[in-house]
């Protein structure tokens, strides 16, 4: 389960990402992108900076000033966001691939049927996950509104 911070973070993103295809596109306040993505103001300074030091926007201080995007939204992996806004996303510690720490309570890896199982259904999202961009996420938006819009 992603958590509300990443919600936030995806949907600034996305603004971002929206306004980087327009054709003359702006760098983006804070006031801006909150209003774009419907997220709460207070919380994306934070997100941002986090998201700034992950190499994917840029910060741009001045009268024109806010945030752009630097990479393309094909360039942006949802997989490496996740690990960056909420940290590891394997469901046990002995299976993540950057946090890996052995469990407490186990005494055999090779033969634990817990590890086993959840391993199966990591690897499994992890085919997804680790192949999902930001420029996904825009088609998909992209196909739902055209879907809503001829089902009215």
């Amino acid at each position: 389960m992603i958590t509300q911070k990443m919600k936030y973070a995806l949907k600034a993103l996305l603004a971002l990402a929206d306004e980087a295809a327009r054709p003359d596109p702006q760098a983006l306040t804070i006031e801006q992108i909150a209003k774009r993505s419907g997220t709460p103001k207070r919380f994306l300074e934070h997100i941002l900076l986090e998201v700034r030091n992950a190499g994917v926007i840029a910060s741009i201080r001045g009268r024109s000033g806010g945030y752009s995007l630097i990479k393309r939204p094909s360039d942006i992996s949802i997989s490496e966001l996740l690990r960056t806004i909420d940290g590891p996303i394997a469901p046990l510690p002995c299976l993540s691939r950057r946090a890996y720490q052995r469990c407490e309570d186990c005494t055999d890896e090779a033969t634990c049927r817990i590890r086993k199982v959840f391993a199966e259904v990591f690897w499994s999202y992890l085919l997804i996950i680790d192949s999902l961009t930001l420029e996904d996420m825009l088609r998909s938006g992209a196909v739902a509104d055209q879907v809503l819009g001829a089902a009215e």
